[in-house]
């Protein structure tokens, strides 16, 4: 049995022998059996390489050999000194070779491999060459195997010096290296339960030094090697498959006095570092160089992001076993160097294009079918593990960063509407444009879609967004009024009387109602805001109209106050240049928007028609001689022209139609007949008072006397039997002060006073 495992020996030894490679170590062998040389330099250099690396030499480039070769092979055997060992004598190195063929025995049984036979068959010629995929498949598959089938090593019972070890190291011997210390740890601790623990002599201290110091190279070393995998150029297969079996051994031995700890999460710091490293050497110009530099960057980004996964899936993924999920730690790795990235560089953003381009790759751009759903990582990366796991508190950094540099731009942008409209309208001096009947200018579009394209732009982000942007528009929005009307009456304050004035202001007036219209989409999104900017679009029209309609009210009083004098009946150019300005008002109005051209028309309206009505309560005039039925006839016809202008301008306050008819036949009908015209007068007008009915029996002639009391006093019975209440909205004579004539006080009844005083 002895002698049959001693050939068995033998032959596995003489197939570690029998390579025919191009690699530095099968040159100088074979150099050295053709020179007649100690061919025992290659086994030296084997066990430099490691033993498993040359057995997997073996079973790749096995080829026949002689029967001389197979003496000088035995010749080297017995002539090689180890290099891990002092060639003290003979014995040694055949203890060394005995080690070696047991060691190559071992890993042949792990992989499930019988014992070499001594002849073999010859390889096939090859008559092409391999291409560069299969020679890919070809490693890929070799990897495999070594990973799906490699065990440990035997430890052996005596460890090389700690000088040894470490060489090993240093070379990356990582498999004899790792179980030299395995058996340097098992020696020491056989030692510590040999002696108390109170009595450790300094060797044993020593010793537990270069230990740790050992493992601290080891796990150096090991990610180094992890390091160097991100070059494809350096990278050795072989070695990560011994870094995982190192790693997993190592977790297995956790509870073992002497364990380092956290193997595992060292590996992904590792893993951790090399990807920063990946996303450090991606160009990122500045600003100054590039408009686009953020844009072009991220860009960059998400193209080495794909290159380097896609490298670990082909080129990594093979030399690790399984639990490792290497994969998902490479993303993961990748999730968290990015983000890190994407923080250093925000404390570079300070334009909006860029904090949008930030937003756009970390939410749309990263997870997309261009990074990491691109096809090239599937399916090995699942669609969970797509997205870019930032804080919430990040993004929304990121977020608000975003809307106060869009609020501080809107603002800028809206300065800039104000200083074009006077540059190219109010310097210039050019009238509105009238679109399809409506005066109008630029400003409502203008801001409209400048705020919209923000919307837009953030709604392809997301909703959260959306509602940020919306609200600083608007935030925005609300001081811009104030501003605008500032700008506008400073400049306008010299053209007060021009059309020109008239029209500028009735353009702003349309301009700023439409520019309401459209933020009125908002109200869901932002309403508190939203009212707040329609409060001051609306103060801000309330005023323009205002202005209008005080220019307008200042220029025909003049007129109106003119009207019921001894002038005013046979002078008429007073009356004339009334309805001259109030056709002048009719024709600005018609360029006004419905909604407003209404209750301007209808507030001008009620002006007019209080002011003449107010004339006849002044108590300039009173007719005498007949002359009532003059002004009864000439008050009917400036009524008529009156009624109707404001029918054409489509006032809606018919209901003031009827006071200057009614008033004219007061004054025109005999004095007998007054009482029979009050009623007409108080069923539409019941607010009519005491004091407005004494002034129009003035202006009539009716200044005192038994007639005046018996006019009033039915007066006060047609009104006690309305209620002395009416139609609120209809409301005409409470709005008009009625001037008290203290001219018939004297001499007049005390029981009368009381027809003279005002309403209360």
């Amino acid at each position: 049995m002895d002698g049959q495992m001693a050939d068995t020996t033998k032959e596995e030894v003489d197939g570690v022998n029998e390579v025919d490679d191009t690699s530095e170590f099968d040159v100088d062998a074979t150099k050295g059996l053709k020179n007649g040389g100690e061919p025992m330099e290659s086994l030296v250099k084997e066990k430099s390489l490691g033993v498993f690396k040359t057995f997997r030499r073996s079973l790749i480039l096995l080829g026949p050999k002689t029967q001389k070769d197979k003496r000088s092979e035995n010749t080297d055997d017995q002539s090689s000194n180890s290099p891990l060992q002092p060639p003290h004598s003979q014995n040694s190195a055949d203890e060394t070779t005995g080690t070696l063929a047991r060691k190559t025995l071992s890993f042949r049984q792990s992989l499930r491999l019988g014992p070499k036979k001594y002849k073999q068959e010859p390889l096939e010629p090859v008559t092409e060459a391999m291409t560069l995929s299969e020679e890919q498949t070809e490693v890929t598959n070799t990897v495999l195997e070594l990973r799906d089938t490699y065990t440990l090593p035997e430890i052996p019972s005596m460890p090389l010096s700690v000088m040894e070890i470490n060489r090993m190291i240093e070379k990356e011997h990582l498999e004899e290296a790792y179980v030299n210390l395995l058996s340097l740890r098992l020696e020491l601790q056989r030692e510590h339960k040999a002696l108390d623990q109170e009595d450790y002599p300094i060797e044993l201290v020593n010793k537990e030094k270069d230990l740790i110091l050992l493992y601290g190279t080891l796990r150096n070393k090991i990610f180094a090697i992890v390091h160097n995998s991100s070059d494809v150029n350096t990278l050795n297969k072989e070695q990560l498959v011994y870094v995982a079996t190192i790693i997993l051994e190592e977790e297995k031995r956790q509870g073992e006095p002497g364990a380092m700890q956290g193997w595992r999460e060292a590996w992904r710091d590792a893993v951790l570092n090399v990807v920063r490293d990946t996303l450090k050497k991606v160009p990122l110009d500045s600003s100054e160089q590039n408009a686009s530099w953020l844009a072009v960057h991220l860009g960059l980004l998400g193209k080495a992001v794909v290159e380097d996964l896609g490298k670990v899936k082909t080129e990594l993924l093979s030399s690790y076993p399984p639990e490792f999920n290497v994969f998902e730690t490479y993303v993961s790795c990748h999730h968290e160097a990015v983000g890190e990235h994407l923080k250093r560089l925000l404390e570079k953003v300070t334009e909006l294009k860029d904090y949008y381009a930030l937003l756009d790759f970390i939410i749309h751009h990263y997870p997309s079918e261009k990074i990491m759903g691109n096809s090239s990582l599937l399916p090995e990366l699942k669609e969970d593990q797509r997205a870019l796991p930032l804080d919430k508190d990040f993004l929304n950094q990121i977020k608000d960063k975003y809307c106060a540099r869009l609020q501080a731009d809107m603002k800028t942008s809206l300065n800039r509407i104000i200083d074009l409209e006077n540059e190219e309208m109010w310097r210039e001096k050019r009238k509105p444009v009238i679109d399809e009947g409506i005066c109008s200018s630029h400003i409502d579009m203008d801001i409209w879609t400048h705020i919209k394209g923000h919307v837009q732009g953030a709604r392809r982000i997301d909703v959260n967004l959306e509602q940020k942007v919306v609200c600083s528009c608007l935030e925005e929005l609300e001081t811009f009024p104030k501003r605008f009307e500032s700008a506008f009456v400073e400049w306008s304050s010299s053209l007060s009387n021009s059309l020109l004035w008239a029209e500028y202001h009735i353009s702003y007036i349309n301009s700023f109602s439409a520019l309401k219209e459209h933020m009125e989409s908002y109200k869901d999104t932002c309403p508190i805001q939203l009212e707040l900017v329609q409060e001051e679009i609306d103060r801000l029209t309330t005023s323009l109209i205002q202005a209008v309609m005080e220019n307008f009210k200042t220029d025909v009083k003049p007129f109106l106050r003119r009207q019921m004098t001894r002038k005013w009946f046979s002078f008429d150019e007073d009356f004339s240049k009334l309805i001259s300005r109030i056709k002048t008002l009719s024709e600005q109005s018609k360029y006004m928007t419905p909604k407003h051209k209404q209750a301007f028309v209808n507030e001008a309206h009620f002006f007019v028609v209080k002011e003449y009505v107010s004339q006849l309560m002044k108590n300039n005039y009173s007719c005498k001689n007949s002359k009532n039925e003059t002004a009864s006839t000439k008050m009917k016809n400036q009524w008529e022209e009156l009624k109707e202008i404001f029918q054409d301008m489509n006032s809606s306050l018919d209901w003031l139609h009827p006071v200057g008819n009614q008033l004219s036949n007061i004054i025109g009908c005999k004095k007998s007949d007054v009482i029979c015209n009050l009623q007409p007068l108080v069923d539409n007008y019941p607010d009519i008072g005491k004091g407005h009915l004494s002034a129009v029996l003035y202006f009539r002639g009716i200044i005192r006397g038994r007639e005046k009391q018996t006019i009033l006093q039915r007066l006060a019975e047609l009104k006690q039997r309305t209620g002395n209440t009416g139609n609120r909205e209809q409301a005409l004579f409470s709005e008009i002060q009625a001037t008290v004539n203290t001219d018939c006080l004297a001499g007049t009844p005390f029981s009368c006073l009381s027809f003279t005083v005002p309403d209360s």
